[in-house]
């Protein structure tokens, strides 16, 4: 079973703003990881992986596989080098590398003349139960694809695995078809953590009609705030999908035209869920709410209930309570001043008098339905 008392912690990513600075310059995040490359080299029938940290890498493995069409996988931002070099080899507006090293944007689809740039939202839960929000960028220019990637985490495994087994189009579809099946598979990890987003939901609202106590709020609350994000992710994407379905750029074939409309869709049907679950988490918070008042008012009709009932008793009690002489100082009896002192048995009937108030009050109580449901 979860554990529910764990505070699940955010990875914000804020962007280190220099007032004044250059449009295009390439500042690298203080906490930016040295980059690990990987490239991808692949035909019809022949598939060619070399990894390394530098240019070169990428060189080298362009010049060797010249008939190949090239996924140039980049883990880490830390190279202000590396990002430059690209930049200069594919001639690259400086705008654009700016785009990739700041990782505070929201996903978007640029068409420029020979090369199309796109980015997107990764998420992830690490094993610290962090909610990890990070940047995933994409060059797709002549036959190859530049991805970026803030994190060493291995997002697209899926993706490579499918590049080994070379089945389908992937192989053969182009540079357009990676960039696809890579978005593709971001929105299918939104699925996935919209599952365990569900899950937990549903755990919460169980616990609330079983044992309700405030940990549910927070939970709730918590539960709102990574489907907030989720949204801010999910929301613009639908808008990129659907500039990449109406782009005229040639890299952008009308194949993987047709594989993003299922993409465009697959979109909706993620932000109708988180929709669906924003709503059932503020109701669960409302409907803990209202049992607390609920509980609350049933505590306070109990208490009314004791104070109507020995209101009456209480009065009783005060007036026989005052401490008026039946005496005066030359011994005389006065009248007026509670006779009842003198009466045989007037504690016995004072007691029975109370009682028989108490009873008739609760009977009067019972029948206009008070007690139900204490």
């Amino acid at each position: 079973m979860a554990n529910y008392n764990k505070r699940i912690r955010y990875k914000n990513k804020w962007r280190n703003i220099k007032v004044g600075e250059s449009p295009g310059t390439i500042a690298i995040p203080d906490d930016a990881v040295k980059p690990r490359i990987a490239v991808f080299s692949f035909n019809q029938t022949d598939l060619q992986i070399s990894e390394g940290s530098d240019f070169k890498t990428i060189t080298q493995q362009i010049k060797k596989c010249t008939e190949h069409t090239h996924w140039i996988k980049i883990n880490g931002l830390g190279d202000a080098a590396l990002i430059e070099s690209i930049g200069s080899l594919l001639n690259i507006n400086h705008l654009v590398l700016e785009d990739v090293v700041n990782t505070h944007q929201r996903p978007k689809f640029d068409e420029y003349d020979d090369y199309v740039f796109g980015t997107s939202r990764i998420i992830y839960f690490n094993k610290k139960d962090e909610m990890v929000n990070c940047q995933f960028s994409a060059l797709v220019k002549d036959n190859l694809i530049i991805s970026f990637e803030e994190r060493h985490y291995n997002y697209f495994g899926v993706v490579e695995a499918r590049l080994q087994a070379g089945k389908g189009s992937i192989r053969t579809a182009g540079p357009g078809y990676i960039f696809y099946a890579l978005t593709d598979t971001i929105l299918d990890n939104y699925f996935v953590l919209l599952g365990n987003l569900g899950d937990q939901i549903d755990q919460t609202e169980d616990r609330l009609y079983k044992s309700p106590d405030k940990t549910i709020m927070f939970e709730a609350q918590q539960l709102k705030r990574m489907l907030i994000a989720i949204r801010r992710a999910c929301w613009p994407e639908r808008d990129k999908i659907n500039d990449m379905i109406r782009s005229e750029n040639a890299l952008i074939t009308k194949e993987v035209k047709v594989y993003l409309r299922d993409a465009y869709d697959h979109c909706i049907q993620a932000m109708d869920l988180i929709e669906s679950y924003k709503e059932v988490t503020s109701s669960l918070i409302d409907l803990y709410l209202s049992m607390v008042s609920n509980r609350m008012n049933e505590i306070m009709k109990v208490l009314t209930i004791i104070s109507v009932i020995f209101i009456p008793l209480t009065f009783i009690a005060g007036i026989y309570g005052m401490n008026f002489s039946r005496e005066d100082t030359h011994g005389h009896v006065i009248s007026d001043n509670m006779p009842e002192l003198y009466l045989h048995h007037g504690y016995i009937y004072a007691l029975i008098l109370m009682l028989a108030i108490g009873i008739i009050q609760l009977i009067i109580f019972w029948r206009k339905g008070w007690f139900n449901k204490l």
